[in-house]
């Protein structure tokens, strides 16, 4: 077996030195060199504002250097608008102040103002009209004769009721 495997060997070291199999290239040669910006600066938001869902949400964010500073907001479900402003810088961490406005502004109560009342006008009198006439007199109401009350016979006790049941199994047997 260790014949096999020296022969084997021999014929891969012999297939590779003659060039049939190519040569992988170093690994260093093929990478690529990321460019390093020692200043990163950028500026983005978005806004959303769906009739359809009622979805409204904004953010808006800047770097510049390591300082980033921030603003996003969005419509709460009971009603308030979520706004948070943020900073994050090297010195003082992730900051975030977090404001609530109600979505629709509080209308003031104007004042009860009390008017004049208003004057009682009499109406002129209404004119006799015509007695009404029915197509047909109403059918008479009848009385109905009360149903007869039927009394049923007592019920007669008959004794205990004896029932038997029976259980068997191959090992115990009960009666009951």
């Amino acid at each position: 077996m260790a014949f096999k495997f020296t022969i084997l060997f021999a014929a891969c070291i012999a297939v590779a030195s003659a060039g049939v199999v190519p040569v992988a290239t170093p690994l260093a040669a093929v990478a690529q060199v990321e460019e390093y910006d020692p200043h990163p600066q950028y500026t983005y938001g978005y806004d959303v504002k769906d009739a359809l869902s009622g979805d409204s949400k904004t953010q808006v964010e800047t770097r510049d250097g390591d300082i980033v500073q921030g603003q996003y907001s969005l419509n709460d479900a009971d009603g308030y608008r979520r706004i948070v402003d943020y900073t994050a810088d090297p010195i003082n961490g992730f900051n975030a102040v977090v404001r609530r406005e109600p979505l629709v502004a509080a209308v003031a109560a104007a004042p009860a103002v009390v008017a004049a009342p208003a004057p009682i006008v009499r109406a002129a009198p209404l004119a006799a009209a015509a007695p009404l006439a029915y197509a047909a007199a109403p059918a008479p109401i009848v009385a109905a004769a009360p149903a007869p009350i039927v009394k049923a016979a007592p019920l007669v006790a008959a004794g205990p009721a004896i029932v038997k049941t029976q259980f068997a199994s191959p090992l115990i047997s009960y009666a009951y």
